[in-house]
């Protein structure tokens, strides 16, 4: 069994949006970002209002979770919607490609069995216009 590439997304960041915060329990940088989406299941964008937020922790552990939501068409080339939390941390920055763990919620019809059924992971990998996330179920077929 194989972990199978589902669909990626090429993250496009605005360095002036960044949002910044440092104090005594770490440092918080919340980076509003855009998008496109390409794969076997979906083809899309990112909707505005995507935040990844990033929380570095006293020991320097860079805990990461992006909520955002995709606008494109399904694998039945129905519009829809999926909802995506992903979830990860770092060591060391920067670490590539960086793991994280997805969740996600749609309103399409032929994705929501799958993608509320399935496990899936995420792999991050910086970009020259950003970060490319790639999704994968996990011991896929």
């Amino acid at each position: 069994m194989k972990d199978k590439l589902i669909m990626e997304v090429a993250v496009t960041i605005d360095l002036n949006e960044i949002m910044h915060l440092e104090g005594p329990a770490g440092k918080v940088t919340m980076i509003p970002f855009g998008g496109t989406v390409k794969g076997e299941i979906f083809n899309g964008v990112v909707l505005p209002g995507g935040v990844d937020t990033q929380v570095t922790d006293l020991n320097g552990v860079n805990h990461m979770c992006a909520r955002y939501m995709l606008k494109g068409t399904d694998i039945a080339g129905s519009e829809c919607r999926i909802y995506v939390e992903n979830n990860g941390c770092l060591r060391s920055v920067p670490e590539t490609p960086f793991r994280t763990i997805p969740v996600f919620y749609t309103d399409s019809v032929a994705l929501a069995p799958y993608l509320h059924r399935a496990k899936f992971r995420g792999e991050g990998r910086a970009s020259p216009e950003g970060v490319v996330i790639s999704f994968f179920e996990v011991d896929a077929e």
